[in-house]
């Protein structure tokens, strides 16, 4: 007869199998518990025998989702070491007053969340008495992304512990007055608190992930040890659903990462309703965990369900647990105990028995209160044993309710994400259930206003939670703030060597970038700051030759013998490795460059972090990170190569970048350039290192990053003109590359018509062009300038306008630069016609631009920019119609120029 267990194909028939008869014994030992004992019985004894297998290192695969229960059973949780009375006085004031700042703060209509922190309130407090270390050890202690929605509850506890006052309390939300609270964590708004921006979902696991990454990439290179740093994530069950939130969990894994720690608050909700309304999102992501590598804890049952768990005798409740839909399990949690005995327990005669031995106190207790995040011994015990763990990352999947505490009128109903302020008559029941010391005359009825609530100075409460941070390293969140000693500046030869040029010799700019971080990694001082991050196009970009020289990071080292070995510029990895090459993903480098660019405050490291990507794809896929970074202040430098719209030949529509300027430009925190030639680079790569890691002008803002764009198509580079402020110049934005006359080009008439040509990168070149044919052919002097940014000439422009509205007078630099300029002006850019525009209302002289509008698309370069209307030809045209308007060269001239050039 034919086993119907074996009717279909297995993989393992490949291989030869040296006992059959015992394998057939195994298989009939399987098939005759499943008939006489049951399926449940029989997947009970498979999982033992799969877990003995692990334990005893077997090398067998791991299930990728275990039972619906608890990782850690009751009797194998660890003696708890605090003193559990004084924390859950701590952590019910820090529950009122999380309501009541909310409450107060919704009159002025300005919004808050109290739903978030009343699920999560013993994650955070059970981690800050016991768990997370502060800077004041080693000056980087743990790094903790904070849920962005549970907020308030940091800035209770922060009450608590006397960082702050009821007067700031009574201002979340309200910062424009210079002493507020910011609605969610932003460093740059309240900098000596907050160390990293989670509110933008999705972001704060990714970046956790990159930030212990980068911890161990410190120690790897002996720049800092940070091998007692811990990184813990608090994430939401719905943020998972964000692509970036599981987007490097396997990045994690595969570098062993065990100073991560994942909390992830299953409260079962998201913004507007259940997260898997008929599904089950904690076996979910258990199987994307462990799928990815993961050590998984779940933590989602409290002590009163051990009660329940004991009785299943016939595995009833496990599989009634195992089929109820998170959405229905939310309903049970709002419900009576006659709706919960009749909907879950009356499906089936075994459940129905069970429930007649269970009190309607215990079952109430079980559906309504006892989960796994709302226990501090269950929660200890998670983190324990997170934290122990070697060799992989940890998420911990806790099971909590969303709104806990806060009265039936919030707790797990859809709209408590929405809900901002609870009742007197609420808040009144909240105080006795948290049993809490405040009178009802301290209440205001009529206004609607309920008071704070602090422990007196000196009492247990407070004395505990000053011990508990002592003990732990100081308080936290905290970000580092004191100044650093400024880094040595780098030899002026590794940005002279620039000035002279390069002769005959053609040198894209973004070679000249490559040559130049070549010099500056190799100086003895700061070299070793530099963190080289390229997003798998180092070659490209001519970056091949840092591999054998720095080396690229990976804490296995070189396991294999690369197939380029006997090459000069072999593909080299290192445990101690200076590049960070990530591959095809730019999120990723992004947050390798984030942690890096905050190293300063983070460990009291002064990293230079330089990303280089292909243009098109920095800003424009990755431009909520770069808004990240800026509310990180993070400092360093960002290198769009391949840039512009008709520079990178053949590679079409989503490769050709014609924006990102105009995206940058929304970034207050980003210094956009778009430099010509190879001099420009150094002049504004010195200041950015001046600027943001050496000695700061007075009231010069350090925390700001720069973005350069190079181009990939080989020019001749000229040297760097004599001329004085030229520096001053390059960095503010615009300077005179040269006239008529300097430039050699003969015009016939001593008072020809004069126009001025400004170009910015590679457009530079064609407006030289230009400038010989206006020269030569239609007898027009024109001016070429360099604008290297746009952008830092408009921000001048607006600091001038606002100077005005008070009174001070002030000339914006684009007009003084331009004062002496005779004729009009005709801006060109590689890029869509509003990057150049930027300027155009602070320009007396008359003004039009010429740009690369529209999508890219794939020829040569001189056919794309004749496609566009930018090239010298064009150019010239567009001058000419420019002087004609005006009156200096006759109308007909446009016609004939168009014919002959065959626009």
């Amino acid at each position: 007869m034919t086993d119907p267990m074996r009717i279909q194909p297995s993989e393992l028939d490949q291989l030869p199998d040296r006992d059959p008869e015992e394998t057939a014994e195994w298989q009939a030992s399987l098939d005759a518990v499943t008939k006489a004992a049951g399926p449940h019985r029989a997947a009970q004894l498979m999982r033992r025998t799969l877990e003995r297998g692990e334990a005893g290192g077997l090398p067998l695969p791991k299930l990728l989702s275990t039972e619906y229960l608890n990782s850690i059973p009751t009797s194998a949780e660890p003696d708890f070491p605090g003193d559990m009375e004084l924390e859950a006085k701590i952590t019910a004031y820090n529950r009122w007053n999380a309501a009541a700042m909310v409450t107060r703060g919704s009159k002025h209509g300005v919004g808050g969340h109290i739903a978030t922190f009343a699920s999560a309130a013993w994650l955070y407090e059970t981690g800050f008495n016991h768990f997370f270390r502060g800077k004041e050890g080693d000056g980087s202690g743990d790094q903790l992304y904070i849920q962005g929605h549970a907020s308030p509850g940091i800035y209770a506890r922060a009450f608590l512990d006397g960082r702050l006052s009821e007067a700031q309390l009574d201002n979340f939300r309200r910062e424009a007055g210079g002493n507020g609270l910011p609605s969610y964590p932003h460093p740059r708004r309240l900098p000596w608190l907050w160390e990293f921006p989670t509110v933008s979902m999705g972001l704060g696991p990714l970046s956790a992930i990159y930030q212990a990454r980068f911890n161990r990439y410190l120690s790897a290179r002996n720049i800092k040890d940070t091998s007692n740093s811990h990184v813990w994530a608090f994430l939401g069950d719905g943020e998972m659903d964000e692509p970036e939130s599981t987007s490097a969990l396997t990045l994690a894994a595969r570098e062993g990462l065990d100073n991560l720690t994942f909390v992830i608050n299953c409260n079962l909700q998201r913004l507007d309703g259940p997260v898997r309304p008929n599904f089950r999102v904690v076996q979910e992501l258990e199987a994307q965990f462990r799928g990815s590598g993961w050590n998984v804890i779940k933590s989602m049952w409290g002590n009163a369900w051990d009660e329940l768990f004991q009785l299943d005798t016939t595995g009833a409740l496990l599989e009634r647990l195992r089929e109820v839909p998170d959405a229905q399990f939310q309903t049970y949690q709002t419900r009576d105990v006659a709706y919960i005995r009749e909907n879950f327990f009356g499906v089936s005669p075994a459940l129905t028995e069970l429930a007649k031995v269970l009190s309607d106190d215990k079952i109430s207790e079980c559906f309504h209160t006892s989960r796994g995040g709302h226990e501090p011994r269950k929660v200890y015990a998670a983190y324990k044993a997170a934290v122990e763990h070697k060799g992989a990352p940890t998420v911990i999947l806790t099971q909590t309710v969303k709104g806990f505490t806060l009265g039936k009128g919030f707790e797990s109903k859809n709209a408590n994400h929405q809900m901002k302020k609870l009742t007197i008559d609420e808040f009144k029941d909240m105080r006795d259930l948290l049993d809490l010391p405040i009178p009802d005359s301290r209440f205001d009825d009529n206004a609607g206003v309920v008071p704070y609530a602090r422990p007196a100075e000196g009492s247990p409460e407070l004395r505990y939670l000053a011990e508990r941070r002592a003990a732990l390293g100081g308080p936290a969140p905290a970000r580092r703030t004191q100044p650093l000693a400024p880094l040595p500046a780098p030899a002026d030869k590794a940005f002279a060597s620039f000035d002279k040029g390069s002769g005959s010799q053609s040198v894209a700019s973004t070679m000249a970038l490559v040559r130049l971080l070549k010099d500056l990694v190799r100086d003895k001082t700061s070299g070793k700051r530099w963190v080289p991050i390229i997003p798998d196009e180092a070659r490209t970009f001519g970056m091949e030759s840092l591999f054998p020289s720095l080396g690229l990071y990976s804490p296995k080292g070189q396991t294999y013998d690369p197939v380029d070995r006997d090459q000069l510029m072999y593909y080299k990895e290192s445990e101690s490795g200076q590049i960070l090459n990530e591959g095809i993903n730019e999120a990723g480098s992004l947050a390798d460059f984030i942690a890096a660019a905050t190293s300063y405050s983070t460990h009291g490291e002064q990293m230079i972090p330089l990303y280089i990507f292909y243009s098109m794809f920095g800003w424009q896929r990755t431009g909520d990170q770069f808004w990240q970074l800026a509310d990180q202040m993070g400092r360093g430098f960002v290198v769009g190569a391949t840039a512009g719209r008709t520079t990178l030949t053949g590679e079409g529509l989503q490769h050709a970048d014609g924006h990102s300027p105009m995206i940058a430009a929304t970034n207050p925190a980003a210094l956009s350039y778009d430099p010509a030639f190879a001099y420009e680079i150094a002049t504004i790569m010195k200041e950015g290192l001046r600027r943001m890691y050496g000695e700061a002008k007075p009231g010069e803002d350090q925390d700001v990053f720069y973005y350069l764009t190079v181009y990939n198509e080989p020019m001749p580079q000229p040297a760097k003109p004599a001329v004085q402020g030229l520096d001053e110049a390059i960095i503010k934005g615009l300077y005179r590359f040269n006239t008529a006359e300097t430039a050699g080009v003969e015009v016939a008439a001593a008072n020809a018509p004069r126009i001025n040509l400004i170009g910015s990168g590679t457009a530079i070149h064609w407006t030289l062009k230009a400038q010989r044919l206006l020269a030569e052919e239609w007898g027009v002097a024109a001016d070429v300038w360099s604008a290297t940014s746009w952008t830092e000439l408009r921000r001048d422009a607006l600091e001038a306008d606002e100077a005005l509205l008070k009174g001070e007078e002030r000339i914006p630099y684009v007009r003084q630069a331009l004062a002496s300029a005779q004729g009009p002006v005709l801006a060109v850019s590689d890029y869509m016609r509003q990057v150049p525009d930027q300027i155009a209302q602070w320009v007396e002289q008359d003004y039009s631009s010429l740009g690369a509008d529209g999508f890219g698309l794939s020829d040569t370069r001189e056919d794309a920019r004749r496609h566009f209307g930018v090239d010298a030809e064009s150019i010239v045209v567009a001058a000419l119609a420019q002087l004609a308007r005006r009156g200096e060269v006759k109308a007909t001239a446009v016609k004939e120029a168009r014919e002959r050039y065959g626009l």
